[in-house]
């Protein structure tokens, strides 16, 4: 019988995480957990909320009622805060820095390592985030660092949110991807870094079916 593995995929944004993440899993028949989502889930609703991304006291006592929970719908996971369906709405330029900011306060991040330790405990799942080995799943099974060159991380973002009909020129997507770089790498707070055991992936020259087959064999070494 195979392992039932726990495998964590941190890095920045940009590097191809969630692509990798949910084709992995596919492959290797896992669930796929999107953490980042989490901490944009909770960056939307304490922004509507009129909370400021800096104000602790009032994002902890936000995280006591706010119900985030995954779905999955035709095959696509979804993120649901109560019952409406956020997830589109996380994925805003305004939402991704706010969730980097909101990231770096003590009673979220202790809020939702809570709730992605329980997501974990059954297994046979594949994290995505910035801290998933490092923090969350200090054991994980399988720890990986997927990264890529700047430029090229930044034009994958600006593609993406071009064709989400964002008005971002590509230069307001590279300064905004330096900045959240910078912020999430030098918080005091689980800092975004590879694992002492990760393994690193670059993946700046090559796509993402080559990515996957990387880890994939890493993988089914470990199952075996």
């Amino acid at each position: 019988m195979k392992k039932e593995l726990v495998i964590t995929i941190d890095g920045p944004s940009g590097a191809g995480k969630t692509t990798v993440s949910k084709t992995l899993a596919a492959r290797i028949g896992y669930r796929y957990i999107d953490t980042g989502a989490l901490y944009r889930g909770i960056a939307l609703e304490t922004l509507e909320r009129g909370i400021a991304a800096d104000d602790e006291k009032a994002m902890e006592e936000a995280c006591r009622t706010i119900d985030l929970r995954f779905r999955i719908e035709e095959g696509e996971l979804r993120l649901y805060s109560g019952s409406r369906d956020i997830s589109e709405l996380i994925r805003t330029p305004e939402i991704s820095m706010r969730a980097s900011a909101v990231s770096a306060l003590a009673p979220v991040r202790a809020f939702l390592t809570v709730l992605q330790r329980r997501l974990g405990e059954e297994r046979s799942v594949v994290f995505e985030g910035r801290d998933m080995g490092t923090v969350v799943f200090p054991k994980a099974d399988v720890k990986f660092f997927l990264d890529a060159d700047t430029d090229i991380r930044a034009e994958r973002r600006y593609l993406e949110l071009k064709a989400r009909g964002e008005g971002l020129d590509y230069e307001e997507v590279k300064r905004d991807l330096i900045t959240r770089d910078a912020n999430d790498s030098s918080r005091k707070l689980a800092p975004l870094k590879p694992a002492e055991d990760a393994i690193h992936v670059d993946a700046s020259r090559i796509g993402v079916d080559e990515v996957v087959e990387k880890m994939a064999k890493v993988v089914a070494e470990i199952r075996a």
